[in-house]
This record gives structure tokens, C-alpha cells and sequence, in this order.
């Protein structure tokens, strides 16, 4: 089948990565429409109807993402896996850009990644083919059971290739007790065989702060 050269696209913005290994680094983000698995929590409801959003061209993603300095791109969504990525990243490849998408993993991946984050969903399951590919593991804690229940669903012994498995509390939890004490207890408790890392939705602290900042003046 030939390769598609346009994309249905929900927005792309130059920020900095707010989640994950690479928080705090400059990146420029593709956020691709259309999602079928539709998580209660979702905080990119927008993106679900694949028949919303602007059709772009490749290229035309890919100029943007050359006029800004950050090296990194990142492929969200959505879920951007149920798109043929091949021709994006080739392109993105060729102008120089390091390229990392964001994935549930319950579709398989059609392009060449430098660096792939898996956050697994309970509705569709992720490929074992496709955990086994991931970088980093992003575990979206929104109970404290959350933990215990992923964490008996990862692959055991984990991918060489798996630096991290992140507990990253759903944004309306980030100030829950319960879930902060149990991903705490998580990661003392099992840190030193699993790769655990504590983390958060950096960018929406950021958000709230400026909010808050003008708020006051």
C-alpha cells in the first residue's frame, strides 16, 4: 500500500517535554487526531474523532518542526500509533530531528523511533511486541491499586532497552494523598529491582503557575 503523505493533525505546538525522561527538554510536538480506545480520564478528549482536526501535509509538519532549534519531536495524540508513520519520521530523519512518540502500545508501530514511550490502558492492553520496544513505561496512577495492578502486568525480566517505569498520578489526583503516599511507598519499596521513578505532569504545574502569577497582579 503506498505511503500516505498527509496526516490528520489536532494541533502542533513547541513547548518543552513536561512527562517522562526527557521532561524539561525542548521538543516540538505533533499531536495526531483520532483515538479509539477514549480513556475516562483523558486530557486530549479533543482528539478522539478521527474525522476532526486539519488534514496536513508531511512536509508541511515537518518545515515546521525545522524552523524551531529543539532537536526533539514528539508523535502524540491521540493515539498516534493508528496512523502510518513511515513518511514522517523518514522526513523528520532527514532533517535532522530525533523522533519519539507517545503510544498506549495496543497498535503496532509503522515508522522508526528514537525513543518510544508506552503508557498502557486498561480498556485495549498493550502488544507484547510493542512493550518490549519501550524506552520508558508510563503508568498513569489514578488509585493506588493502579500500581499493583500494572506492575504484575509488565514483562518480567523487563526489556534491556526499558530505562524507566514512570508513576505519573492522573492530573485530577496530583494532590490525592492516597495516590502520592502509595506511588511513594512504590517506588521505596521496589526500587531497587524495578527502574521506578516518581514523576508528574510538569507542563500543567507550569500552566497552573502562570495562571496563578497573573491571577495576582
Amino acid at each position: 500500500m503506498p505511503v500516505p503523505q498527509t496526516l490528520p493533525v489536532n494541533e502542533v505546538f513547541y513547548a518543552f517535554q513536561g512527562e517522562g525522561l526527557f521532561m524539561g527538554c525542548a521538543a516540538f510536538f505533533i499531536r495526531l487526531q483520532g483515538c479509539p480506545i477514549r480513556c475516562a480520564f483523558c486530557d486530549s478528549a479533543s482528539t478522539w474523532d478521527s474525522k476532526n482536526g486539519k488534514r496536513m501535509r508531511i512536509d508541511s509538519l515537518v518545515a515546521a518542526a525545522k524552523k524551531e532549534p529543539a532537536n526533539i519531536v514528539v508523535i502524540t495524540g491521540g493515539e498516534p500509533a493508528v496512523h502510518d508513520l513511515r513518511a514522517l519520521c523518514q522526513k523528520l530523519h532527514a532533517a535532522g530531528k530525533r523522533v519519539h512518540i507517545e503510544t498506549s502500545g495496543a497498535f503496532a508501530l509503522r515508522g522508526k523511533f528514537d525513543f518510544i514511550t508506552v503508557s498502557p490502558k486498561k480498556k485495549r492492553p498493550p502488544l507484547p511486541k510493542i512493550l518490549n520496544k519501550a524506552d520508558e513505561i508510563k503508568l498513569i496512577i489514578d488509585s493506588p491499586a493502579a500500581i499493583a495492578y500494572w506492575l504484575k502486568r509488565l514483562p518480567s525480566p523487563l526489556p534491556k532497552k526499558t530505562k524507566a517505569i514512570l508513576l505519573q498520578p492522573e492530573f485530577s489526583k496530583h494532590q490525592d494523598p492516597r495516590v502520592l503516599n502509595a506511588i511513594t511507598r512504590a517506588v521505596k519499596t521496589h526500587g531497587n529491582s524495578l527502574p521506578l521513578r516518581a514523576t508528574v505532569q510538569l507542563h500543567k504545574l507550569y500552566n497552573a503557575d502562570a495562571l496563578d502569577k497573573r491571577a495576582r497582579k
